[in-house]
């Protein structure tokens, strides 16, 4: 039987719907939770973010699917895409500060905190998953004291369906997993960068950016994964942060 971190390295995992089963947990009980089944670690391309995560440190790591308390808890790992365009952030503060930033499918939080962290003027932490949602609070809250000049606030409203885009920058993190919502994903991006909207993307690879998004993408800059997320995440050695030009 599959371990969960392995189910996790399947596409489905990607498969953010509002068809995700919503927790019946309270907030103070998922928290409670979160934090008895995942590590708090800095084991990362950003070590000056502590994030709840699922290693194998962790029960969770070699445990049947069948064993979470969670369905699909993708925010719980630290992505590559996620992890390249928090390190830029981090590296490049001039690309947030004093803008409004939206971290789309934010999963863990870590981009948008990472945004935060560089002098972002406001950040929205998005993601369908209610869970998710909780999971970034949590995550937040680790990373508070570096945040507090930024107004940061956490949402599970599906964004796509939004006409208007009162955001400077949207932040995209291993959201193009597969072709199918790609096709949904990137003509609203498109249409956030005619009004204005800067992209950033992060991805290792994966074939739902294809060659013909690739042709309306500026490449940034592209690093290395430790070697542990390389075993995580298929064999993805690298992840490329992207910027969309029209």
């Amino acid at each position: 039987m599959p371990s969960v971190a392995k189910a996790l390295r399947l596409p489905r995992v990607f498969q953010r719907s509002l068809s995700s089963k919503p927790s019946d947990l309270t907030d103070t009980t998922l928290t409670r939770t979160i934090r008895s089944h995942t590590e708090s670690s800095v084991a990362h391309l950003t070590p000056e973010l502590r994030l709840h995560l699922i290693t194998p440190n962790c029960t969770l790591w070699r445990a049947p699917p069948s064993e979470a308390p969670f369905a699909d808890p993708y925010w719980a790992f630290y992505w590559p895409g996620g992890q390249a365009i928090a390190r830029y952030i981090l590296d490049h503060p001039a690309a947030v500060r004093e803008r409004r930033v939206l971290d789309l499918g934010a999963g863990s939080g870590a981009c948008g905190i990472a945004a935060a962290i560089a002098g972002a003027q406001r950040v929205l932490l998005n993601d369908i998953d209610p869970v998710a949602c909780v999971a970034a609070r949590l995550n937040l809250q680790e990373n508070l004291e570096q945040c507090k000049t930024c107004d940061v606030g956490i949402s599970s409203e599906n964004l796509l369906k939004a006409e208007v885009f009162p955001w400077d920058l949207i932040l995209i993190g291993d959201m193009f997993y597969d072709e199918t919502f790609a096709a949904v994903l990137y003509p609203w991006l498109k249409s956030a960068s005619a009004e204005g909207c800067s992209v950033l993307i992060g991805d290792p690879g994966r074939h739902g950016l294809s060659a013909r998004i690739r042709s309306r993408l500026t490449k940034l800059e592209e690093y290395n994964l430790p070697e542990h997320c390389c075993l995580e995440n298929r064999g993805f050695s690298s992840a490329v942060v992207w910027r969309l030009s029209l």
